[in-house]
């Protein structure tokens, strides 16, 4: 098993690695396997965009990097029960197996590299030893995969996917070999970890429901035995993928040799695509709420606005508008590089949305958004505005942040357990708002929540 340690400076676009580094350069089409990225828990795959970003400005061809987006994305409470809009592991890893046969019939490529954070770490595991990824994945990346479960607890909630002690992780973690390896060739397998900034991987329960209790895992319970384990100090459990860190892991990785830049390099013009995803439903127990998933809006209508970028005003009338297609995708909306723009999406039964991002450097084609529903909690609210940073967490502790001139944001906690911060303002919701994150700065409109608007403030890193 080798260990490497990649000291990272969170406000750097660059990354120092104390291993050996290798001459930069471009891959060539040989070099460049096919990539398929596998999210997380509850996410999407808009999350890679910025990891596709950065491979696309070392030379690594678009039509080689391949995010998937699976329709039920969370995992159920007990993997042998099922559960609405929930995925069992062997449901999970279905989905991902099947996209990688259009992957490979695609490119006509014998082997892809695999890319997983979180839970699609789970389904890459399962996908090589129990589907067959033994003969069709070269690489296998794992950033924040609780491969020793979020607690490993005896006799509790073993049925549980992230389970420790349950028979899902423990036949995916049993001996492969004599030397007690938990990975076995021919793939070859890397791991990205926070040294004690993942959520996921804390001795101490707090995140997970258990506060003061012992889980039983370590801040090493992502690293396997017989992979290589890379240990970037301070990063949080999404950014063990989605980081320039976790990208220049990578890369060096498939290649033998650092990147050129971890900087997405700007293009012109930029063109935009995406799915529009809303919240399902439990109906058969309303009392849990909504739940994450991938599965597009019947109906759902998407205008696009440019923005001037100090107020978050409009500065012209819409610059694209259309209903999405019953597969929920839109676009394709030629962007400028430079520009700031308000994504708007009416929908049946949703809030009018009103997200506000920061400018897209490269052309995307997973620029997902998710239609939002206001909480019972917060229609008595003027306007409610939410700072969301889809790619890491909010951590107090180590970032420098501002919500509408509150450091920290209301809600965000020691630790980078939190992804998100809302304020709800009383009177006067027409006016600007603003957030910032490590230098990063979106400003919007606060839309009043009588009419039922909500605006989101998205940072892209």
């Amino acid at each position: 098993m080798m260990i490497r340690r990649l000291f990272l400076g969170l406000s750097a676009a660059a990354v120092l690695v104390v291993a050996g580094c290798a001459t930069p350069g471009t891959p060539s089409l040989d070099e460049a396997p096919p990539i398929v990225f596998v999210h997380g828990n509850g996410d999407t795959a808009a999350l890679w965009q910025t990891t596709l970003w950065r491979f696309e400005s070392n030379g690594w061809p678009r039509e080689r990097l391949h995010a998937i987006d699976a329709p039920y994305p969370l995992a159920r409470d007990d993997d042998t029960k099922p559960q609405p809009g929930r995925t069992s592991a062997a449901e999970h890893m279905a989905y991902l197996k099947a996209e990688v046969e259009k992957v490979l019939a695609a490119t006509g490529a014998k082997k892809v590299v695999l890319m997983g954070n979180s839970r699609g770490g789970n389904a890459i595991r399962n996908y090589i030893q129990n589907g067959g990824g033994d003969r069709t994945v070269s690489h296998a990346i794992l950033g924040g995969t609780p491969n020793h479960g979020v607690q490993a607890i005896k006799g509790l909630n073993e049925g549980n996917e992230f389970s420790g002690t349950g028979p899902f992780l423990m036949s995916l973690n049993a001996p492969k070999n004599a030397a007690g390896d938990e990975v076995a060739g021919p793939v070859k397998w890397l791991t990205v970890r926070s040294d004690s900034n993942d959520k996921f991987a804390q001795p101490e329960g707090q995140w997970i429901g258990m506060r003061g209790k012992e889980t039983n895992v370590t801040f090493a319970g992502p690293e396997l035995k017989g992979a290589t384990n890379v240990v970037v100090p301070r990063l949080d459990h999404r950014e063990t993928s989605y980081s320039p860190a976790a990208f220049e892991a990578a890369y060096r990785f498939i290649t033998g040799r650092a990147p050129a830049t971890t900087t997405p390099a700007v293009q012109e013009p930029v063109v935009l695509s995406g799915k529009i995803a809303g919240l399902g439903v439990n109906v058969s127990d309303p009392k849990t709420g909504n739940f994450s998933n991938n599965l597009p809006i019947p109906g759902a209508v998407l205008d696009i606005y440019a923005v001037d970028a100090t107020t978050g005003a409009r500065t012209g009338p819409a610059v694209y508008s259309r209903t999405v297609s019953p597969d929920g995708m839109w676009g394709p909306f030629t962007a400028q590089s430079a520009a700031r723009y308000e994504f708007v999406v009416t929908a049946p039964g949703y809030a009018t949305t009103h997200i506000y991002r920061s400018p897209f450097p490269r052309s995307s084609s997973i620029v997902n958004l998710r239609a939002e529903r206001i909480a019972d909690a917060d229609k008595d609210a003027g306007a409610v505005v939410t700072l969301v940073r889809p790619r890491g967490y909010l951590d107090p502790v180590r970032d420098k942040m501002v919500f509408d001139g509150q450091s920290p944001p209301p809600g965000a906690l020691p630790g980078a357990g939190v992804a998100s911060s809302k304020i709800k303002l009383a009177v006067g919701p027409d006016r600007p708002v603003s957030g910032e994150f490590n230098g990063e700065r979106v400003t919007g409109r606060a839309w009043p929540a009588a009419g039922d608007h909500v605006s989101v403030l998205e940072l892209t890193y």
